[in-house]
């Protein structure tokens, strides 16, 4: 059984910067780690995913070039780096893993992930 426990949500000002944890305890071998996000009154959304295996990653367009995805395999962590925040990415952040390899075709559907944590959230200040 893995479980996620995010961490690093807070407040910040537009064109701040904040780093998000994952700690996945019990989760072994090859498999993806994506991150997702729920803003108010909307679905949720991808956000990044990357494989435990080579590290290869994706990433929403909405995110790429200001949001980074990085792992850590000896304390099982991930991370992501959010420079250049912008009010629309106020939101919960949650983590999700998938256990085994998957087709990078679908990294970015919810369906894929076996298990999801209860998330971090990301606010703004004005």
């Amino acid at each position: 059984q893995v479980q996620l426990v995010e961490s690093g949500g807070g407040l910040v000002q537009p064109g701040g910067s904040l780093r998000l944890s994952c700690a996945a305890s019990g989760r072994s071998g090859d498999g993806v780690m994506a991150w997702f996000r729920t803003a108010p009154g909307k679905e949720r959304e991808f956000v990044a995913a990357l494989a435990w295996s080579g590290g290869s990653t994706v990433y929403a367009g909405s995110v790429k070039g200001r949001f980074t995805m990085s792992k850590d395999n000896a304390k099982n962590m991930v991370y992501l780096q959010m420079n250049n925040l912008r009010s629309e990415d106020a939101a919960v952040y949650h983590c999700a893993s998938r256990v085994g390899r998957i087709i990078v075709g679908v990294w970015s559907r919810e369906d894929t992930y076996d298990y999801w944590g209860q998330g971090t959230q990301v606010t703004f200040s004005s």
